[in-house]
């Protein structure tokens, strides 16, 4: 069982900056995918960043050049830096990690952007 622990959310002006943490439970080196999605009220959840354990990063056109995702192996944590926040960045975010051929979901953080 891993369990994944959110933290960093809060409200900001947009313009401003988050950095969002997620705590994993287990080594980070037995997930082959670590990511944030996030849910708007009143909207299906959305895929954020992704990262694997190799390769590319991959983000949602909405962030791109905004957002950062990036992990420290040693703290087994991932991190999730966002800048110039806009309003519509207004959600709850979820840490999710795909550990050992099982995917894991964090309790989320809300994210609240104004304008």
């Amino acid at each position: 069982q891993v369990q994944l622990v959110e933290s960093g959310g809060g409200l900001v002006q947009a313009g401003g900056s988050l950095r969002l943490s997620c705590a994993v439970s287990a080594s980070i080196f037995s997930c082959s995918t670590m990511g944030w999605y996030r849910q708007a009220p009143g909207k299906q959840r959305e895929m954020v960043a992704v990262m694997p354990s190799s390769g590319t990063s991959t983000y949602a056109d909405s962030v791109k050049g905004r957002f950062t995702i990036s992990r420290d192996n040693v703290k087994n944590t991932v991190y999730l830096q966002m800048n110039s926040l806009k309003p519509e960045d207004t959600a709850v975010y979820y840490c999710n990690g795909y550990c050992r051929w099982v995917d894991y979901w964090g309790q989320g953080t809300q994210v609240t952007v104004s304008s």
